[in-house]
């Protein structure tokens, strides 16, 4: 299969066309990731009756004062489009604390020009919403009121925006994220004499990554034929020298941060994935061990508990503690029933909740309605003379 990479998102000339507003960086994460893939799924060139997707930048990957000048620089962007008349509206990817600021200007400068807007929610805000003082909290408020719809990727959030930011529930529209097939990478083999871990986010305390090594580290727990793969960016000279600290240097390695292609090769290899974040919202990780036939080993916490089903297709363990993280990996490497049920029910429930084609296709229902135009979705690629169904 096709794998998606930034580069080929080179505008088109001519035509209508939406941006999707959110960081244009692989290191800021998880953002970045949705715009590209909703980027990558379009047709190269539909013609004028459809709307081409553009990135437009709302933050450098660097200091805030480059951040200042990425927004200053997607505001001229939006005015310059208004004018010409090329521009059918703006995709606000959203989040909290700073990233609510920038976003927060963006929709205003949109509403001063006549621009419409689609705001899509990437995080659990209430408990953030919640601490604001008063007067933020209405700012909000009317942040979102100004947008011609909603999209939340979960029903807490769902819930959230609609009793709390108040925004009427016809415009407020349920959409799960999605990631895309894995590519041909041949898949391992079970029976291999060494089982696997993976973790992939950025690394901190907060994704649990601490609380992993610990877990790897306790005395109870069988380390024979395990390894544990971590990838992501952050301090990974920190966590490595905690890893010779805790006497597992040998299990672990650190591959920093990796690429598209890259992730598709550690999930092809890897038996478990194992996040034991904190705090989520349904993390794009979780989503593309599912795609790949990994079993996955969470916490139950943001969205994730109430779209996957411990047992059935993820086990959950506690955050913050380290020995029930160890007695879930061990259950799970040591029942090859219960590692082959995940896989199979995991890899079932993302193929009818969390494709990519679905996904690109409710995106592109929710800017037909807001924009009056959408993306056109790229054509699946043709099979093989002798792969095709006769």
């Amino acid at each position: 299969m096709r794998t998606l990479h930034q580069g080929s998102a080179t505008p088109q000339p001519g035509g209508r066309y939406i941006y999707l507003a959110g960081p244009w960086t692989p290191v800021c994460g998880g953002i970045f990731k949705i715009v590209d893939y909703l980027i990558q799924s379009q047709a190269p060139w539909a013609g004028r009756r459809s709307a081409q997707l553009r990135p437009l930048d709302t933050r450098s990957g660097g200091p805030a004062v480059f951040s200042i000048w990425s927004l200053f620089t997607a505001v001229v962007k939006i005015v310059i489009g208004r004018l010409q008349g090329g521009l059918a509206g703006v995709h606000v990817n959203i989040a909290e604390r700073l990233s609510l600021v920038r976003k927060g200007v963006i929709v205003i400068a949109c509403r001063l020009l006549g621009v419409p807007v689609v705001l899509h929610l990437h995080a659990q805000m209430r408990n953030f919403y919640l601490r604001l003082p008063r007067p933020l909290q209405r700012m909000t408020r009317w942040i979102f009121s100004l947008a011609s719809g909603v999209v939340v990727i979960g029903p807490a959030a769902q819930r959230f925006v609609i009793e709390e930011l108040r925004v009427p529930h016809e415009r407020v529209n349920l959409v799960f994220n999605g990631v895309p097939e894995p590519a041909d990478a041949p898949r391992k083999q079970r029976g291999d004499e060494v089982q696997q871990l993976l973790f992939l986010g950025r690394l901190s305390d907060l994704k649990g990554v601490s609380d992993l090594l610990y877990a790897i580290a306790r005395p109870g727990f069988d380390r024979r034929g395990v390894r544990l793969t971590i990838a992501g960016g952050g301090d990974v000279a920190g966590y490595a020298a905690k890893a010779r600290a805790l006497g597992i240097a040998d299990l672990v390695r650190f591959e920093g941060l990796c690429d598209q292609a890259q992730v598709e090769r550690l999930l092809a290899q890897a038996d478990v994935l194992v996040l034991p974040s904190y705090d989520e919202v349904l993390p794009l990780v979780i989503l593309e061990a599912l795609a790949n036939g990994v079993a996955v080993v969470t916490t139950a916490v943001g969205e994730v508990p109430s779209l996957l089903t411990d047992g059935v297709d993820t086990l959950y363990v506690k955050p913050g503690d380290a020995r029930d993280i160890a007695a879930g990996l061990q259950k799970v490497l040591g029942d090859p029933q219960l590692q082959e049920t995940l896989e199979h029910n995991g890899q079932a429930l993302y193929r009818r909740q969390f494709s990519l084609p679905g996904f690109f296709a409710a995106v592109a229902r929710i800017h037909r309605r807001a924009f009056g135009i959408a993306g056109t979705p790229r054509e699946p690629a043709a099979a093989p003379a002798a792969e095709r169904p006769l």
